[in-house]
């Protein structure tokens, strides 16, 4: 008798053990297989000036951000003056990756709103972002001067996130 108990008891336990694991997980966080590995290479025409262009070699040497992001996303509403902040501290340039946008309606929203990008380029048809892992607008991506992606941010940064995960990192790659 004891037996015909013991085995959908184990079964039990076992399915709260992980469902318990599970609560403790932050579902927004994603994984990214791309955290150490090179940043996909690309070259896009910039927002500001169609006729140039940006590349991941021109950054090389540098720790960027790169914060993906349109002006019909309403979360990029919410990080963006936290990302005009950070670009008056000049502590790491930050690109702008443009995502399946129009450029007229960039434009128009960075002038609205402010332009926090040291360069911003356009990935209207969404190619740069597919090989990058994005899910969605906006996220963040730290690359190193090796051109290795070090963090990724999936949704509107905070200010918690910045100072205690991003600002440390960044620190910590520039005085390698």
């Amino acid at each position: 008798m004891k037996t015909k108990f013991a085995v959908p008891l184990a079964l039990f336990l076992g399915l709260v053990v992980f469902f318990a694991i599970g609560l403790t997980h932050d579902p927004r966080e994603i994984p990214s297989p791309l955290i150490d590995k090179p940043a996909p290479d690309f070259t896009l025409p910039q927002l500001h000036a169609q006729d140039q262009t940006l590349s991941l070699a021109d950054m090389k040497g540098k720790v960027w951000l790169l914060n993906v992001w349109a002006s019909w996303c309403a979360a990029c509403r919410e990080e963006h003056p936290l990302l005009v902040a950070m670009s008056k501290t000049r502590v790491v340039p930050i690109v702008g990756l443009d995502y399946k946008d129009q450029r007229p309606e960039a434009l128009a929203w960075l002038q609205e709103h402010g332009d926090p990008y040291d360069v911003s380029i356009v990935d209207a048809e969404g190619r740069v972002g597919i090989n990058f892992g994005v899910y969605g607008v906006p996220e963040t991506f730290l690359i190193d001067q090796q051109g290795r992606i070090r963090f990724k941010h999936i949704g509107p940064l905070t200010r918690k996130v910045v100072d205690e995960t991003l600002l440390p990192q960044i620190k910590a790659l520039q005085n390698g």
